[in-house]
Order: structure tokens, then sequence, then C-alpha cells
């Protein structure tokens, strides 16, 4: 069978959709406690357009105290065939600036900035394709969308959902999830808490994932596309086991997001010297800053407190990609921008250092 998956951002235009050049106003309508430590925020356009993303993309939310605000990237976790709203799932953590603004003020009626859909997350098309979902924490909202979205479609499905957390009650969506098993068929669910702490009584697995535990719960990994996202050392390690079980690297597929304060560590006065400096002007923001041949375009844009939605500041997840207007960039990217973007004038200023004088429409 060789059906394609209709993804929202493909169906038809009979209304008003929210439109990423221009659009960045939402409308918080509800907030859902899921664990402990886990809410749901759910927003509308502010102007009531549908939002048509791909199950697997993010937007990246301007958050924070009033007057310090920060840019953080939260994956959509509601399906993308209900366009009509956008959910974010995002957990507490600790010493977290923005998230825990989230979980102590965010309410029902508050309006809130964000640029979105972005990312390349997406899942191939295929009908007749396997998958495994593999998540770990709070990385499993990315892939709860393409869940709800295999759900909302109704259409027959080959997929192992493994995910993991700290303990049983640190499963988010487990309910959910197991509702969907029971009703989706060709939908195989397996949590993973690491410890049992507070449900001593668990009947099921229990650990880490492992060479061993693959083998039994995956036997036909090697035919799967694997769908992964959570903590470094889980995905680092859900790559290792993959590629010695036979998954071609093709087939591996990971989203990772980098919240890591940008900045460049300053250069002794004798190396500055040996550097040339360029202007970089922000036309929409009227906003110009001096960026050294050996400093990225967004290291001195973060510095100078110019507005650049970013994430992993290594390439990878193009959250940056920006229109350069004039100018030549030296730019070291790792998958976050296509070559037909590139040839369209785009580039990611996170991972581009300046070669002239450049002039990027922001």
């Amino acid at each position: 069978m060789d059906t394609k998956v209709t993804h929202s951002a493909d169906l038809p235009v009979d209304r008003a959709y929210w439109n990423p050049d221009v659009d960045n106003a939402l409308l918080c309508i509800d907030v859902h406690q899921e664990t402990h430590d886990v809410k749901t925020f759910t927003f509308v356009s502010r102007d009531g357009k549908h939002i048509a993303f791909s199950a697997g993309q993010y937007f990246a939310f301007d958050a924070g105290p009033h007057g310090d605000l920060e840019t953080r990237c939260y994956s959509i976790s509601s399906s993308p065939l209900r366009p009509n709203a956008i959910s974010i799932t995002v957990k507490r953590v600790a010493g977290g600036k923005v998230s825990n603004w989230l979980h102590d003020n965010l309410a029902p009626g508050a309006m809130v900035q964000a640029n979105g859909p972005l990312g390349q997350f997406i899942r191939p098309g295929r009908l007749d394709q396997k998958y495994l979902f593999l998540s770990g924490g709070s990385g499993i909202t990315p892939v709860m969308a393409m869940a709800r979205e295999l759900a909302d479609a109704a259409l027959p499905v080959d997929v192992i959902f493994l995910h993991a957390g700290r303990s049983p009650g640190d499963l988010v969506f487990r309910s959910e999830l197991t509702n969907l098993a029971t009703r989706l068929k060709g939908f195989r669910l397996y949590f993973l808490p690491e410890t049992l702490t507070g449900e001593t009584s668990w009947s099921g697995l229990s650990g880490r994932i492992s060479h061993d535990l693959f083998q039994l719960i995956v036997p036909d990994l090697s035919e799967r596309i694997v769908m992964c996202c959570g903590p470094a050392p889980f995905m680092a390690a859900a790559r290792m086991i993959s590629a010695e079980l036979g998954v071609p690297m093709e087939n591996y597929i990971e989203e990772s997001f980098d919240a890591a304060v940008i900045g460049d560590a300053p250069l002794p006065l004798a190396e500055q010297a040996e550097h040339k400096c360029f202007k970089v002007e922000f036309a929409k923001q009227g906003r110009t800053i001096n960026v050294t041949t050996d400093q990225t375009v967004l290291s001195c844009a973060k510095k100078a407190g110019v507005k650049i939605p970013s994430s992993c500041s290594n390439g990878l997840c193009g959250t940056c990609k920006s229109k350069l207007a004039s100018g030549t960039v030296d730019m070291k990217h790792n998958g976050g921008i296509r070559q037909r973007e590139i040839d369209a004038g785009f580039f990611l200023p996170c991972c581009s250092k300046p070669l002239s004088d450049l002039v990027i429409e922001r």
C-alpha cells in the first residue's frame, strides 16, 4: 500500500489560517495538570484562525517575568487534525526560568507571543511504514502528537510506542495512551519507569532502555522508522542500540532542544585584533550590531538584545532560520536548513559567521 498520509498543513484552506510570517499572538484557553510537575497549556489564535502544522513541530514562545522575556521552544502535543487549537505540555524544571513562570503564572485568558510552527521532526507519510516511537520524560510531546494524529485519522497502523520515565507517577499521558492502545489496532504500548517509587505493585517493565529490551519488545527493529525524543543521554543510548540492531542511519530520526544560554567566551585583545568586524543590520527591528568573523550572528544578537527565536544553537533545529537580504556568511549547519531554502536566501544565524556586512530581514 502506497497511500500518502495527509497532514493538516496539506489540507485545503477554506477559512483564515495562521500565517507564520505575520501571526504571533496566542490566547491561552485551558491549563491541565498532567502529573505532579507537568502541565498542558492549550492555545487558540487571537484572531480565531486555524493553525496548520505537522505532528512533531514546535512553537518558539517568548515568555517569562514582565520585561524579562526569553525564548523557549515547546513541541506541540495535540493532533494536527484538530487545527482550531494547539497544546504544549511543559515540565517544571528546577531553576527553569520560563517553564516555572508558565506553571506559576499562565492561566486561561492570558496572551502570549509565539513563532511557529517550526521544526523538521516529522514522520515519513507512508501508511504501510512501521514505526518505533521512543520517548523519555517530557520528550514524549512530539511523538504524542503523532500518536494522537494516527488515532484521529482512524487508519491502519503498525506502531510500537515505548515511553520511559523516572517513576510510574512521572509517565505523562499514561491513561490516554493506555486507552488509545486498546482501541487503535496495530498500536502496541510499553511504559518503562526507571524506578517503582510510589507504585510498588507495578507489574510491567522497569529499568532503562537496553540492547536486550529492544530485542525483546521490537524484534523487527531494523525494519522500522525510529522517532526518538528525550534527554541527551537517553537519545545517545537509543541511537547506539538502534545502530547495533541494524537500523539504517536514515531511519533513525530524533528531536533535541538545547536551552543553554548562548554566548561566546571573550577573546584576549591580541586575538580580537586578528578578526575582521562587520556590520549586521536587522532591517525590521531597526538595529545594527557589530559581529566579528569568529562569532556567530546569533550569539552577538543575543548579547545585544536583538530578538531572534532560537533553540539548539548548533544548526540542527532550524528555529532561527532568517532571510539574508544582502551579504555572505560562513554557515556550518547540521541539517536544520534545506538546500532549496539556502538557494532562496535563507540562513541559520546560530551557526553562521559573517564574511561581509549583512542585512537580515528580522
